[in-house]
């Protein structure tokens, strides 16, 4: 309208703002933000991550909790059993003096020996291990007790019992959480009448054992005259002789401590679910300073005693959960959700996965994890490597970071165009490009630069910032503001470009306008590739993939004015090289004023980060 009204062909003006409207929109973006996730998921791939679900490489950039189990995730799941307890004197080592204790830690287990190499679960591979390794023959010792029946493990009992036959009848090895085994012992098979069995005196050792971090089980054992009919098998486990208490040792992953740190400096909680004793967990907790050293542990059975309003009031307090189970799980996600926090959660089982679908992230284990946990999950851990979880974080927040720094850089350069074409009539001034011009702005200047930004690598503090909010816009933290006053900027120099060639009466003025808004465009891709880090600082060779994009640009924006052919294309004409260094330098004033404005921002942020370390 405003062009008609000043005497352009109606044709030329319709045209205008055909191509304005096609450059207004950033049509890039589905493709930057389809490549921006396909690499990520590659590079998350490399660091064995599997994502299954493409939006949650961006989603994990959210996540404010992360709870994770113990064994194997945060440990090496390595487990060495190095310490015995018979009820009255500690041990390093089994003999004929603990022969029950020794023969059930042979036998009562799956472990199965191919070759050299041991099968099994790594508890039961401990057990074994230590039973071998002090002369109790696993094959020779089914010879004598052959396994006739089995009752297996349950996350509700916490207990597995194997029933083996013996010359007077039947006898059943029962092995697991101590305080659901030790409390149904009657007696010692080790203990004297001067020092009788008591179930009070054990679990308190078993207090002691576990704060050194251990994993602590008890095995206990039941003489029966006959096989129980399978409706009786659940009384096998009653009225029991204590055999003894098998301290395991499983180190933590030596990437742990590091990464939980980066947690918490990024402002992620991480937490610790385990249906280990509470004294084990807290100790590797310690050890892990979680929480910064303040540990806060709640086991089920406190869970299960809390009402609903009550543990939602205490849920973002507590960093270590014990003896927990899947159902519990549930009751964790939930509560954290309601408090508006974003959670991934990690799970192995079948009754995981109501936890891993429930959570903005589930993660299963790759290595230990059932089919229905990762089928439920959106993410695999296929090292089961709480590391790789907070690895992932971090690429999840570059990708989101990325796909903010192309938004930021293709709306400012849109919003330039608007400013320029629509301002110039308005002020009495002919319009400053023409359709093909802008056409050729918004596919090569705007669409390779754009494209580069996917590959952009994490700037520094990328895991000093706090989670964003999972309502928040992605034009919030000051992006909009930047956008306006950018587009503002560029649509004045290209004004005032125009004004000055008209007032020097050179002719070649719409090609200084063109090639002030093309560089001005060029620059700014390099201004913004990091939100915060100068340039020169940042280094201007950390993505190749941007540099030989604006070199492309810049190669062809020549091309576009010292080639005849492209001029009569174009409509363009060849500038003196005094007019081109001219345009250059009105064009790296955008450059310039970003870096101002980063260098503002830097200071603030470093001030917010020190305010928070004192």
């Amino acid at each position: 309208l405003a062009g008609v009204l000043q005497g352009h062909p109606f044709m030329t003006m319709v045209l205008t703002a055909l191509s304005l409207a096609v450059a207004a929109v950033p049509e890039a973006l589905p493709a930057v933000i389809t490549i921006s996730l396909a690499l990520g998921a590659s590079k998350m791939l490399k660091q064995q991550a599997l994502i299954k679900n493409l939006p949650a490489v961006e989603t994990l950039g959210a996540v404010t909790f992360i709870c994770t189990d113990k064994t194997g995730t945060l440990t090496e799941n390595k487990m060495r059993a190095n310490h015995i307890f018979d009820g009255c004197e500690d041990a390093d080592e089994l003999t004929d003096a603990h022969y029950l204790l020794a023969v059930a830690m042979a036998i009562s287990n799956d472990v199965e020996l191919r070759g050299e190499a041991v099968m099994g679960e790594p508890t039961e591979v401990a057990l074994f291990n230590m039973a071998a390794l002090n002369g109790f023959d696993k094959k020779e010792l089914l010879d004598k007790f052959p396994l006739v029946s089995t009752i297996p493990f349950d996350g509700n009992r916490k207990k597995m019992t194997t029933i083996h036959r013996c010359e007077s009848g039947f006898i059943a090895f029962i092995k697991g959480a101590p305080e659901g085994i030790i409390n149904n012992c009657t007696k010692g098979e080790y203990t004297t009448e001067k020092q009788r069995f008591s179930a009070k005196s054990i679990l308190e050792k078993v207090d002691n054992l576990s704060s050194k971090g251990d994993r602590i089980l008890a095995i206990a054992m039941r003489k029966l005259d006959t096989l129980p009919d399978s409706d009786e098998l659940n009384n096998v486990e009653s009225e029991l002789t204590f055999l003894g208490l098998v301290a395991i040792s499983d180190p933590i992953r030596s990437e742990v401590p590091r990464a939980v740190q980066q947690c918490i400096s990024a402002g992620i909680t991480p937490v610790m679910i385990t249906g280990d004793h509470q004294g084990t967990a807290v100790a590797i907790a310690k050890e892990l300073e979680l929480g910064n050293g303040e540990i806060i542990a709640l086991n089920g059975d406190e869970l299960d005693a809390l009402s609903d309003s009550d543990f939602l009031k205490q849920v973002v307090k507590i960093n270590v959960y014990t003896r927990v189970t899947p159902e519990q799980k549930l009751k964790i996600v939930r509560a954290l959700q309601q408090q508006g926090h974003f959670v991934a959660m990690t799970g192995d089982g079948v009754n995981d996965a109501p936890a891993l679908q429930h959570a903005n992230i589930g993660i299963a284990m790759g290595k230990k994890g059932t089919d229905v946990a990762r089928g439920a999950a959106d993410m695999i851990l296929l090292n089961d490597d709480f590391s790789s979880i907070v690895k992932a974080v971090a690429a999840g927040r570059r990708i989101y970071d990325n796909i903010r720094k192309f938004i930021k850089y293709t709306m400012s350069s849109n919003s330039g165009e608007i400013w320029t074409l629509l301002m110039a009539p308005i002020l009495g001034m002919p319009i400053p490009l023409l359709p093909i011009h802008i056409l050729w702005i918004n596919l090569v200047t705007d669409g390779l630069p754009g494209l580069a930004f996917s590959a952009e690598p994490a700037e520094k503090s990328v895991m000093q910032k706090a989670p964003r909010k999972q309502q928040e816009s992605i034009f919030a933290n000051g992006m909009w503001q930047h956008i306006l006053w950018v587009g503002v900027l560029i649509g004045t120099l290209c004004l005032g470009t125009l004004k000055w060639a008209l007032l020097q009466d050179l002719v070649y003025w719409q090609t200084m306008v063109f090639t002030v808004l093309v560089f001005a465009q060029l620059f700014h891709s390099l201004a913004v590739k990091s939100d915060i880090e100068s340039l020169f600082t940042q280094g201007i060779f950390t993505n190749p993939f941007l540099i030989i994009a604006v070199a492309i640009g810049v190669l062809l924006q020549l091309a576009l004015i010292y080639i005849p052919i492209f001029n009569e294309l174009f409509r363009t004409q060849p500038l003196p090289f005094a007019d081109l260094g001219l345009c250059v330098a009105i064009a790296s004033i955008v450059f310039i004023a970003v870096e101002i404005e980063k260098y503002l921002i830097r200071k603030k942020f470093i001030y917010s980060l020190s305010s928070k370390a004192t």
